[in-house]
């Protein structure tokens, strides 16, 4: 395998919280038509990440999220890697949300077919190795219309 350089990466993640923020991501994406976080705390004990949503989720809404982030994890999904030239990027990768300085190779992640995204990050293996995610709270700023949720993974 050739050796890549990639982008000096500051963090180290717990694996199953940060594969699990890429999958609530995409479920965000498919349920209320909005882009990943703009903001997200992701840690061992504790997340949250905040979206830019058109209205407040109802109830039934919130708990969607949460069937859907359970049905994904255990639908024990792949998560594999691939290297792709800055310039090849597949469609729908947005382009302004990596660093100004980023390397020629781009790192992509693959959760199945569910989601791709550029990420040099700590994930697991599968989906099943996230264990179970619990949803602890949502917040809803109607000023910024920002939806945050607060969760865990056990």
């Amino acid at each position: 395998m050739e050796d890549y350089q990639f982008n000096e990466h500051n963090k180290e993640e717990f694996p199953p919280a940060h594969t699990a923020e890429h999958l609530l991501n995409q479920v965000m994406i498919r349920l209320f038509g909005c882009e990943r976080s703009y903001n997200a705390h992701i840690e061992r004990k504790k997340s949250k990440m905040s979206f830019h949503l058109d209205h407040k989720p109802t109830r039934q809404e919130e708990k969607e999220i949460e069937r859907e982030m359970l049905r994904l994890i255990a639908e024990d999904l792949p998560v594999t890697y691939e290297v792709v030239g800055r310039n090849n990027l597949p469609e729908g990768i947005d382009v302004n949300r990596l660093p100004s300085d980023v390397s020629d190779s781009i790192r992509l992640v693959r959760i199945g077919n569910y989601d791709v995204c550029p990420c040099i990050g700590k994930h697991v293996r599968s989906t099943e190795q996230i264990g179970r995610f619990e949803m602890l709270g949502t917040n809803w700023d109607e000023q910024e219309r920002s939806f945050r949720v607060r969760f865990k993974i056990v």
